[in-house]
């Protein structure tokens, strides 16, 4: 996970957009699309570079974990999924083929 410490889902995407993650990552069927692009990813052309886990303490709609995405032609994305029983399966599958390579 990357050292940057945030105390909440919006706070860490404020954060990861002032680095350089701007682009907003979806799940369309088995790519990650760039919203409002007409690029998409496939799993193994990305790397999960950081990401950053809420478990809703204080705020039960902070359960989720804000991903920085690193794609194979230098586009920084961001994706968010909810944490437990909230999350999206197929995210969640499709993020286990991601390679993760965390900056520190």
């Amino acid at each position: 996970m990357s050292t940057a410490h945030y105390s909440s889902v919006r706070d860490a995407v404020q954060g990861l957009k002032e680095r350089g993650f701007t682009d907003n990552l979806e799940l369309a069927g088995n790519v990650l699309r760039a919203v409002g692009s007409e690029r998409s990813y496939t799993a193994t052309e990305l790397t999960i570079i950081e990401h950053h886990r809420f478990e809703g303490a204080s705020d039960p709609d902070d359960m989720a974990v804000v991903y920085g995405i690193l794609a194979g032609d230098g586009a920084r994305g961001i994706v968010v999924d909810a944490y437990g029983v909230y999350a999206d399966p197929r995210l969640s599958e499709f993020l286990k083929n991601v390679k993760i390579r965390e900056e520190q």
